[in-house]
């Protein structure tokens, strides 16, 4: 049986999520940068989020036994180092500071790693509720 995630690492995970995406927006809010330049990043951002969420789900589907086509497994895989290698390109070539470009990256980074852990703490505790529903019916 899963033992359900502590509080401690439940507020940790949910607050790298808010602290990571809230101050990667408010840094693309207070960029000298046009408008097409902050979407985009605000566009890989989005598209990284749901990818990393996408790999957790499907390697944890795996793990317990629910199918998942490879095709998605891949494409879960691909995208999320897909939109790595976007804002590493786009970071790259921007007119940017460095200690700039260190901070959208690691923003960024933080909030996909944090992302990644929210979606499992929800799913251990799906899992453990109804585990319990299903001892307490028994």
């Amino acid at each position: 049986m899963n033992q359900k995630p502590s509080n401690a690492f439940i507020g940790a995970s949910w607050t790298a999520l808010i602290i990571g995406s809230v101050a990667y927006n408010i840094g693309l809010w207070n960029a000298e940068m046009p408008l097409n330049e902050k979407g985009y990043y605000f566009t890989v951002l989005l598209f990284g989020l749901f990818a990393a969420v996408s790999v957790q789900k499907s390697v944890r589907d795996r793990l317990e036994g629910i199918p998942v086509t490879s095709i998605y497994y891949g494409l879960s895989w691909a995208c999320t180092m897909i939109a790595i290698t976007l804002l590493t390109i786009g970071l790259w070539n921007a007119t940017l500071s460095l200690s700039e470009k260190g901070f959208y990256a690691m923003s960024f980074l933080l909030t996909l790693f944090a992302a990644i852990a929210v979606q499992k703490n929800t799913r251990d505790i799906i899992l453990i509720e109804q585990s319990a529903e299903k001892n307490n019916m028994n």
